[in-house]
Order: structure tokens, then sequence, then C-alpha cells
């Protein structure tokens, strides 16, 4: 009788920890979920404002439709992006792209003096801090994820039920990873 009653106080306790690392991978995968959204969501109010951006340094050079299309492909490219490996891809493309509108933006002096372009590029600068803040929680979120997925007994429970490590939103080189340096004079 008492080889039952251990048997089924160690099924009992087996029981709670499995229900409880469920849920605590449960808890991390929506939290990596929601996180993600986050990220989005400043990208979103990145690529809303790009189009501003364009028509502002259109009308001090408008001869740079090239670069003009580029950005406007790219936005395009971000937006249709999808899972954090192709929107990091697509955001940096979108990028580089930005930096070269303002690359434009520095042959006209007139055009950097602009209360709209000064403000335009006040609230870039404001959403990739935001965005930078974002991804650095995301990737946070997803680390402690991928720690509980791999370890003991975690691991058991995550294989059993169908959880995967999530997928970091990353920069691809090396020269994403540094601020970018911008310059409109003085």
């Amino acid at each position: 009788m008492l080889g039952i009653l251990v048997f089924l106080g160690l099924a009992a306790a087996a029981a709670l920890l499995i229900v409880g690392i469920y849920n605590r991978l449960v808890r991390l995968r929506n939290a990596s979920e929601s996180a993600f959204s986050d990220v989005d969501v400043q990208l979103k109010r990145r690529r809303d404002l790009i189009p501003n951006l364009v028509e502002t340094v259109k009308g001090y050079a408008s001869h740079e439709q090239k670069t003009f299309q580029e950005v406007t492909e790219a936005r395009n490219r971000a937006a249709a992006a999808s899972g954090p490996a192709e929107k990091g891809s697509a955001e940096r493309i979108l990028g580089r792209a930005i930096a070269n509108v303002f690359a434009v933006a520095e042959a006209y002096p007139e055009l950097r003096a602009s209360e709209n372009f000064q403000q335009l590029q006040a609230e870039l600068s404001k959403l990739e801090e935001a965005i930078q803040n974002a991804r650095r929680y995301y990737n946070a979120i997803v680390r402690d994820l991928n720690t509980a997925v791999e370890s003991f007994p975690n691991n058991l429970v995550a294989n059993n039920f169908g959880f995967a490590k999530g997928e970091y939103f990353e920069l691809d080189t090396p020269e994403d990873r540094q601020s970018p340096q911008v310059d409109f004079g003085s």
C-alpha cells in the first residue's frame, strides 16, 4: 500500500512539473510573439514615414528618380516580408535605401535647412531608437525561450508538445551592426 502511495505521489509531482514547464514555455512563446509584434509596429511606423521623407527630398532633388524608386521598392519588400529573418534582411536593405536618400540630401543645403526635412529626420531618428529597443527586447525573449526549449528537463516537454526555438531578429553583416553616421552639416 505504501508503495502505491509513493508511486502516486511521484506521478503527481511529475505531472505538476510537466504542467509547470509547459505553462512556462507557453508564456515565453506568447511573449516572443508579442515582442515581435512590437518590433513590427515600429518598423511599420518607419515605413509609413518614408513616403513623406521621399516627397520632401523630391521637391528639392527631383532628378534623383533612381534613388527614390529604390527606396519605394525596398519599402514595399519590407512591408511584404514575414518572419524575423526575412524582415531583418528586408529592413537592412530599406535602411541602406534611406541612407541613400540622406546622401542625396547632403547635396542640397536648402533641403537640410527645411523645417519639414528636419522634423522628418528627428522623427526617423526616434523611430530608429524605438526599433532598436523593440528588437533588443524581442531577442532577449527569444533567448529565454530558446534556453527553456533546449534545457533539461524542459526539452523533453518542448519536444513532446511541439515547442520550437525562436528566430532572432538579426542584422546580416558587420557593417549593419554599426550605427549609421549621418551628418547634415551645421
